[in-house]
């Protein structure tokens, strides 16, 4: 047993007028409720998907698992303790307040907290999000995916691999070692990179339209210090996306276009050509990784990598004219 989806994250900023600004008119959520030290946004039919808790500190709080039923969370529960892991059960105050049925809480090996629930509330109230967009990709396939820094990954990657049970997806060494993980036919909802220190480097929301991250990186690009990674597309699940500073000091990318895979029969790989096909400069990196980067970018062009496109079912228009990349990739299909 494990797992299904990335449910909730929740997070610790200094403003909740910055929290509910850059949520709604910049990411596109809906406030569901705000107090005077919490605000709860909304993405789709869930009650609740992220909580900002105006408390003077910064990063991500705690992020939730979501399990079937009880029966699931049982065995799950049980599962982590014979692996000698510490479990201490939410009180039923903690489950009306995340708006769940019933929730354990577990520290990973770098210093997370992990909820693990199940039974989400969820509202018939029509979603309306902070800006025009056309929705973001949740259901089963939960909030999106996050990605966790290390000292080092190897601390890590047994706990979630060998003891959550997640499936590994693909993993690189260069320009930075990181590790991503599935759960549900997501490429990944968990990743982990290693920087130095321990943290939260990014929550990656996905949506329906490639026009939404457009607008949306319009919006950034009117504010000085917003961006925090260029417009630009990942190798491992074609994601096009760009990365925005949120006021808690991580990061969120604005993606559309991503890979879906078949956790049962999906066979992890080592990629050897790094995070991104093109863009993506990373504000945060050092000048030295920066050129590597660019290197690594350069010689995917060289060498004319490239990747399928991921559309909807009546979201695209045929164009005339011969391909001759496409062509190549059904030739290798017969």
């Amino acid at each position: 047993m494990t797992p299904k989806a990335l449910g909730y994250l929740g997070v610790s900023t200094a403003s909740l007028d910055d929290w509910a600004d850059y949520g709604t008119r910049l990411v596109g959520m809906q406030v569901a409720e705000r107090t005077k030290a919490t605000l709860a946004l909304r993405m789709d039919d869930r009650k609740q998907r992220l909580v900002a808790v105006e408390n003077g500190q910064q990063g991500v709080a705690y992020f939730g698992w979501e399990l079937d039923d009880a029966e699931a969370l049982g065995a799950f529960c049980a599962k982590l303790d014979a692996a000698g892991i510490r479990i201490t059960p939410g009180t039923r105050a903690l489950a009306d307040e995340r708006r769940v049925r019933d929730l354990v809480v577990v520290d990973d090996p770098i210093g997370n907290r992990l909820e693990f629930f199940y039974g989400a509330e969820e509202t018939t109230d029509p979603f309306k999000g902070g800006r025009v967009h056309s929705g973001f990709r949740t259901g089963p396939l939960g909030l999106g995916h996050v990605v966790a820094t290390a000292d080092r990954v190897v601390d890590a990657v047994p706990f979630y691999r060998d003891i959550m049970g997640f499936g590994l997806s693909d993993y690189y060494y260069k320009p930075f070692e990181a590790y991503f993980f599935h759960v549900n036919p997501r490429h990944h909802s968990f990743a982990l990179i290693e920087t130095g220190k321990r943290g939260t480097h990014h929550m990656m929301i996905e949506h329906f339209s490639l026009d939404d991250v457009g607008q949306g990186l319009d919006l950034a690009l009117m504010e000085e210090g917003r961006i925090a990674v260029t417009l630009g597309r990942h190798c491992g699940d074609y994601m096009t996306s760009y990365y925005t500073n949120t006021p808690s000091g991580f990061i969120t990318e604005h993606g559309w276009g991503g890979q879906l895979i078949d956790p049962a029969t999906w066979e992890a790989t080592h990629r050897t050509e790094g995070p991104s096909l093109w863009g993506h400069e990373r504000s945060w990196m050092t000048p030295e990784a920066k050129i590597t980067a660019r290197k690594i970018c350069i010689e995917n062009a060289d060498r004319g990598l490239r990747r399928p496109v991921q559309v909807l079912e009546g979201n695209y228009n045929l164009m005339p004219g011969a391909c001759p990349w496409w062509d190549g990739v059904v030739g290798k299909q017969r």
